[in-house]
């Protein structure tokens, strides 16, 4: 072989082991990119949830001290659904739920809670609703066949209860007057109690207090509800469902989980599971009375 092809050939030789040496390294390059967005891409997220321990059917701690509730259970169906994420259940206090919230020591918070532009511009507030609160008018039950539902209640000039502007129910009775052709009069409230509220109905100063389904139940007609020396002489009728949400605390993961949240509710919807929770909490579909 002349020296002149054995430079030529060489020459070839090296280029070929260059060659390899590059390509495995570009192949080693591709797999852990690979190996990189697989792990990416099978990363689990923990997110603390704070839940009301007390607002039963909601959101409690039971009987074996586990998170319990219609919208934890929701909350459970959405985390079975996410793979991409855990969550991890606290149940608190009302004030401390918000606070943490507030904070970031807490990511979602559960209260049954209603949207209201204060709340939007503090935390990240889902399209999709988690609940509802069905609300309604706490009268006389002499006055049951008078007053049949909203409509009849302002035609009639029917007085109630004073409700605080702080409270979201003052804005629910607002949006009512905005299109009714009998407004309601709506007088700002005072401090008082609960206790006041039905005894001023009872005794005719006011004819109805505007109140949540449930707490009428558990106050009023359950026994050893704490104004259940009333049952006899109150009734209740509903007006309609309000939505409630999950707050989450503002930061750019949860900015993201709240679409996978959205995601994983419609998909709750469709399937029926949403439904069937309403039933097994609140023993109907709280869902049938909005209708917004």
């Amino acid at each position: 072989m002349s020296k002149k092809k054995w430079i030529i050939s060489g020459g070839v030789i090296v280029a070929l082991v260059a060659a390899t040496i590059v390509g495995r390294q570009l192949t080693g390059k591709t797999s852990a990119s690979a190996d990189s967005s697989q792990s990416s891409s099978d990363k689990v997220t923990t997110l603390q949830v704070a839940h009301t321990q007390n607002y039963v059917p909601y959101d409690f701690v039971n009987d074996k001290g586990e998170s319990d509730g219609f919208e934890v259970a929701v909350l459970k169906a959405v985390d079975d659904k996410l793979k991409n994420y855990k969550f991890k259940y606290t149940g608190t206090s009302d004030e401390d739920l918000l606070i943490g919230l507030e904070s970031g020591k807490y990511d979602i918070g559960v209260k049954g809670a209603w949207y209201t532009e204060e709340r939007a511009q503090k935390f990240v507030i889902p399209d999709q609703a988690i609940g509802a609160s069905v609300i309604g008018f706490a009268i006389r039950k002499a006055d049951e066949n008078k007053y049949k539902d909203i409509d009849s209640f302002a035609k009639a000039g029917g007085k109630l209860v004073p409700i605080s502007p702080q409270n979201a129910q003052y804005n629910v009775i607002q949006e009512y007057n905005k299109k009714a052709k009998h407004p309601i009069e709506l007088k700002e409230s005072e401090s008082f109690s609960v206790a006041d509220a039905y005894a001023w109905v009872l005794e005719g100063r006011y004819d109805a207090y505007f109140s949540i389904k449930l707490s009428f139940e558990e106050a009023v007609q359950k026994e050893g509800g704490a104004y259940h020396q009333y049952a006899d002489q109150l009734t209740w009728f509903p007006y309609k469902g309000i939505e409630t949400y999950p707050l989450i605390h503002k930061n750019d993961t949860n900015k993201a989980f709240a679409k996978e949240y959205d995601k994983a509710i419609k998909e709750l919807q469709k399937d029926g599971t949403i439904a069937k929770l309403s039933e097994k909490y609140f023993g109907e579909d709280v869902f049938s009375y909005v209708t917004d």
